[in-house]
């Protein structure tokens, strides 16, 4: 699968549920690498439902999905419930892997939270207190073909 970058190659859509903190701090570091940073509710909403607005703004190179143990849940035939990300968090990683491919989408977890089954074959990213995640990033940025550098991140 290919995509165009020739337009959007600085935009990268940031994913995230409630952990404000971390989405900014992601935010932080795409900025520092000269890119675009693309979360949804910072961008205008133009009369437009949420999905009219997710269409519009997904035209992106590139998708960091921030995994964090939102909400509880578990299979009716299991008796203890697990940390999960929200339903919006698991749809729009899906969303922007059918759009972009896997290897231009970056998924980022915490320590604790469920990982979708379905995609075992992906290799998700754990968020660390050092920062770690930021330099894989990179490397994944720069797989993709984004110039990027990493003493900018340091």
């Amino acid at each position: 699968m290919t995509v165009d970058n020739t337009l959007n190659t600085k935009n990268v859509f940031i994913v995230h549920g409630h952990d404000d903190r971390t989405k900014i701090d992601i935010a932080r570091t795409i900025e520092k690498l000269g890119l675009n940073a693309i979360i949804l509710h910072e961008q205008a909403n133009e009369g437009k439902t949420i999905i009219e607005k997710f269409e519009v703004h997904s035209d992106v190179g590139f998708a960091i999905v921030l995994m964090t143990c939102d909400d509880l849940g578990k299979a009716k035939n299991e008796d203890s419930e697990n940390y999960r990300a929200r339903q919006n968090v698991i749809l729009e990683m899906g969303y922007f892997i059918g759009k972009l491919g896997r290897s231009r989408v970056f998924p980022l977890y915490e320590n604790g939270v469920e990982l979708p089954s379905d995609l075992y074959g992906v290799l998700y990213v754990p968020l660390d207190e050092r920062g770690n995640w930021k330099f894989a990033l990179v490397k994944e940025l720069r797989a993709v073909g984004f110039n990027v550098d990493a003493n900018k991140i340091i």
